[in-house]
């Protein structure tokens, strides 16, 4: 994990998670303090470089507690334990993510991000470290009474399924309560921050297809339309490389966390595209295109190299090379942080964008919203939101893209963000279902190639035992799939055998969703675990 490598040479005693680390806890009786991150998160390492890094306030955390760092990446099955406790607390769910538990791993409280020194309403972290140790110690009763209510929420939610097949009528209702959330304005929903929620979005569209009286079907059109425009023109979106970030921390999709995600990219280039053919709006034709680019010029791990050629790779590629000769699998994500700063790669001054376009930058300026101050802390992040309802005719794109491609081959040449190459099946399912549909879409055969040749690495690399799992990363294996992997690839063969008529898919992902069966099934209740 290079998350877990990122923390390396912290002056915390980190432990993995498993049960030796459970083991200690246990024969010191010492409460965990258990992080869980990711290596494109921008609060993530800012609690790092304030908290974890500092000698002394690791001095308290060796001292007070059995630490425990976990990427969500590569285990989302424990952190969705956690995350669960923490928004039964009542708190917003996030990353970092920091809980307390028993020496037997169970949560009694947590949160997310806390500063070194007291700040943004929250408490010193040391405050922190230090009162929860002091309960543990002098007060289990009330660790007791949290830890008992946690659980049985927890059972509770686990348990909370009703057999049966839910009725056609669900369907609308959920969709007609989900549309009271969407804003008018600038799509998706309603303020800030605010998220991509591709699959909210899908369900939406599908609404829309479903409904007979198109007044009514307008209605969900019109809300997925609305938030896809304002993404595709919004500086979630780059402009010049081509893909989308995470999440935009503003209600217009203008100022993003500047982290890309394989799983977002994916998701959004398959509605994007299937939303296409029902509005075949060239806005969604190139974002989808522009995307694609990207995630096959940056986003492919090369199979059989080390993490260190994978990183050069991938640099050469961000600087306009061409992507490796032998593809595999796609790598999870790009950070948000170049040179300690977040979006640094990213934004621009209205200077630099006059020192490399020249003359052409009135219109550029005019277009991307670039003024002498910026429109983000003092710089620019490029953005078409003045455009997203009346966009550019055809001519004032093909002017634009020479320019966009002089900036691009600019930004070559800054510090590029961090880069996790580890090969996740549940995103790379996503992905490869998304070029398999998209490249029969828009006929880009290459596209259905580059998906072919992903999914031929999952079945040769990722499946030991009869068992599908979930990451892989330098020549080893780890972790047995999540439910989510094996429902992604099932659907990725689906994708495959649509776009190539090889029937040998279908047996692909009737192998998958029968191991989903073996393996996941909730019996009892419906669903799966």
């Amino acid at each position: 994990s290079p998350y877990l490598l990122q923390h390396k040479d912290n002056p915390v005693h980190w432990r993995p998670w498993g049960e030796a680390a459970l083991a200690a806890a246990r024969a010191q009786n010492k409460p965990i303090l258990l992080s869980i991150g990711y290596a494109a998160c921008h609060w993530c390492h800012v609690m790092a470089h304030e908290s974890f890094e500092d000698e002394a306030t690791a001095s308290v955390m060796n001292r007070l507690f059995v630490c425990i760092k976990v990427d969500r990446e590569e285990r989302p099955d424990i952190d969705a334990i956690y995350m669960s406790a923490l928004q039964h607390l009542g708190e917003q769910g996030g990353w970092p993510l920091t809980m307390f538990l028993t020496p037997r791993g169970e949560p009694f409280w947590g949160g997310t991000y806390f500063p070194k020194e007291s700040s943004f309403g929250r408490p010193a972290f040391i405050h922190v470290l230090e009162e929860v140790a002091r309960l543990y110690r002098e007060e289990p009763g009330k660790i007791e009474q949290n830890r008992q209510a946690l659980a049985r929420a927890l059972a509770a939610q686990a348990a909370n399924a009703r057999p049966g097949e839910p009725l056609p009528e669900i369907l609308d209702l959920m969709a007609e309560r989900l549309l009271t959330l969407m804003d008018p304005v600038n799509g998706g929903i309603r303020g800030a921050p605010k998220f991509p929620q591709t699959p909210l979005l899908a369900f939406l569209w599908r609404a829309h297809l479903r409904l007979p009286d198109p007044a009514s079907a307008a209605r969900y059109a019109g809300a997925v339309t609305r938030a896809l425009d304002h993404m595709c023109e919004g500086g979630i979106y780059d402009h010049l490389g081509g893909g989308f970030a995470r999440y935009s921390v503003d209600e217009r999709w203008l100022v993003p966390h500047f982290e890309k995600m394989l799983y977002d990219n994916a998701m959004l280039v398959s509605l994007l595209a299937e939303v296409w053919t029902g509005t075949r709006k060239p806005l969604y034709a190139r974002r989808v295109r522009e995307t694609v680019e990207w995630v096959l010029r940056e986003m492919v791990a090369p199979a059989g190299q080390g993490a260190q050629s994978r990183s050069e790779a991938h640099a050469k590629a961000g600087q306009g090379a061409q992507p490796p000769e032998n593809p595999a699998a796609f790598a999870a994500s790009l950070d948000a942080d170049s040179e300690g700063e977040e979006g640094r790669f990213y934004v621009w001054s209205e200077a630099g964008i006059d020192a490399v376009l020249g003359a052409d930058s009135t219109f550029f300026k005019s277009a991307y919203d670039v003024r002498p101050g910026g429109n983000w802390e003092g710089r620019t992040i490029l953005n078409r939101l003045a455009r997203a309802d009346r966009p550019f005719s055809e001519a004032g794109e093909e002017r634009l893209a020479p320019m966009r491609a002089r900036l691009l081959a600019a930004r070559a040449g800054r510090i590029r963000p961090g880069f996790d190459d580890k090969i996740l099946s549940d995103w790379n399912g996503l992905m490869i279902a998304a070029l398999a549909r998209a490249g029969a879409i828009f006929g880009e055969p290459a596209w259905i190639g580059a998906a072919v040749r992903a999914f031929r690495f999952v079945k040769e690399r990722m499946i030991a035992d009869g068992r599908l799992h979930h990451v892989w990363r330098a020549n080893r294996l780890q972790h047995r799939a999540v439910a989510d992997g094996l429902a992604n690839m099932a659907d990725a063969a689906l994708a495959l055998a649509e776009a190539t008529a090889e029937p040998v898919y279908i047996g692909d992902a009737e192998g998958f969703a029968a191991e989903l069966d073996a393996h996941y099934r909730d019996a009892a209740h419906g669903g799966y675990f």
